[in-house]
C-alpha cells in the first residue's frame, strides 16, 4: 500500500508540474523544474520575469488551489457517504455547497457581517445550516437514503432560490456577473492567502478524519452497531459535520460550487483500495486532488482563450456517474 500511496503522490506532482506548462506562454516541463530548482537554491533560473511570474504568481496557486479543493470535496463525500451510509452522498447534492454560497453572497452583495464576519465565516455558517436543514428534514420524513437525498434537493433549491433572490434584488450589473461566474465555480482568482487559508483547513480535517477511521469503519455497518461497538455516536458525528461543513465552506468561498467531486471520487477510490478507511481516506484525497487538477487544466484549454467554469466540467462528468450510481443503487434493493 505504501508503494500505491508513492505513485499516487508522484503522479499528483508530475501532473502539477505538466499543467504548469499548459497554456500559450510556451513554457516547458524543464522550465518549470529548473524555476523551482533556482528558487530552492537561490540562484538565477535563466527565465524572464514574464515567465517566472506566470509560474508563481498565476499557474502555480491556481494548481495547489485546484489540488487543495478536490482532495477537500473527495474528503467530504468520504465523510458523508460513510456517516449517512447514502452511496449518492455528496456536499453539492445534499444542498451543503448551495447554504455555503448562499451564506458567501449574503456577506459579498449584503455586506451582512462584513469586517466582523469573513466571507469564509459567511459561508461557513451557511453550509451547516444547510446540513441542519437536511437532517431534519430526512429525519423527520422516515431517514431513509432516497429521503436523504430527497431533502438535499430541496435543500440545494431553497439556497439557490434564496442566493438568486439575493443577487437580483441587492446586486448591481458588475456584481451580478462576477457573483454568477463564481458559483458556476472558478479558480481564476485564486491568490497564495486563498490556498494558504485552504491548505490549512483541508490538511487539518485530512488529520481529523484519519483520527477517526475506526469510528467511520463502524458507522458503515449502522448507527446502533457503531455504538455497540464503543463509537461515541453523537460526538463524532458532530466533529465530522463540522468539519465537513468548514471544508466546503472554505472552498466554496474561495472557487464556488465544484459538484460532484464528492460523488465520483470516493467510489473510485473504494474500487481501487477497498471500503478500510485508514486506506480509503488518503486515497480519495489525492485521487480528487489529481481530478481537478487536470479537469482546471482543461476547463481553462478547451475553449480558449475563453475560460469553461470548472462547476460546468465536473457536473459533465459527474451527472452521467450519478445515473449509474443511482441505477446501481436501485438494482441492489
Amino acid at each position: 500500500m505504501g508503494i500505491l500511496w508513492i505513485a499516487g503522490v508522484a503522479v499528483l506532482l508530475v501532473s502539477t508540474a505538466l499543467v504548469l506548462t499548459i497554456g500559450p506562454s510556451g513554457l516547458t516541463a524543464g522550465d518549470v523544474v529548473q524555476s523551482a530548482l533556482a528558487r530552492l537554491s537561490g540562484t538565477e533560473s535563466g527565465l524572464t520575469r514574464i515567465q517566472e511570474g506566470i509560474i508563481w504568481n498565476l499557474r502555480l496557486p491556481r494548481t495547489l488551489m485546484a489540488a487543495l479543493a478536490g482532495a477537500g470535496l473527495a474528503l467530504c463525500g468520504v465523510i458523508l457517504q460513510s456517516l449517512l451510509r447514502n452511496p449518492l452522498a455528496d456536499p453539492y447534492i445534499l444542498g451543503i455547497s448551495s447554504g455555503a454560497s448562499t451564506g458567501a453572497v449574503l456577506i459579498v452583495v449584503l455586506g451582512v457581517g462584513a469586517g466582523a464576519v469573513g466571507l469564509t465565516t459567511g459561508a461557513f455558517v451557511g453550509a451547516l445550516t444547510a446540513f441542519g436543514f437536511v437532517l431534519l428534514l430526512a429525519f423527520a420524513s422516515g431517514g431513509t437514503t432516497d429521503r436523504v437525498v430527497l431533502a438535499g434537493v430541496a435543500a440545494t433549491q431553497l439556497f439557490s432560490a434564496v442566493t438568486s433572490f439575493v443577487v437580483y434584488t441587492a446586486a448591481d450589473a458588475e456584481q451580478t456577473r462576477g457573483v454568477l461566474f463564481w458559483l458556476l465555480g472558478s479558480l481564476s482568482s485564486v491568490r497564495w492567502s486563498d490556498v494558504a487559508a485552504c491548505g490549512v483547513v483541508v490538511l487539518a480535517g485530512l488529520l481529523v478524519c484519519l483520527l477517526h477511521t475506526s469510528s467511520l469503519d463502524a458507522f458503515t455497518f449502522g448507527q446502533d452497531a457503531a455504538a455497540a461497538l464503543g463509537v461515541d455516536v453523537a460526538r463524532t458525528r458532530l466533529v465530522l459535520m463540522v468539519v465537513t461543513a468548514l471544508i466546503t465552506a472554505v472552498i466554496v468561498s474561495t472557487c464556488g460550487a465544484i459538484g460532484f467531486v464528492g460523488l465520483v471520487l470516493p467510489h473510485a477510490a473504494r474500487a481501487v483500495v477497498g471500503m478500510r478507511h485508514r486506506v480509503l481516506v488518503p486515497t480519495a484525497a489525492l485521487m480528487g486532488a489529481v481530478f481537478v487538477v487536470w479537469i482546471d487544466a482543461a476547463a481553462r484549454t478547451v475553449l480558449a482563450p475563453q475560460e469553461l467554469p470548472i462547476g460546468v466540467a465536473t457536473a459533465l462528468i459527474g451527472v452521467p456517474a450519478f445515473v449509474v450510481l443511482l441505477l446501481r443503487t436501485g438494482r441492489a434493493r
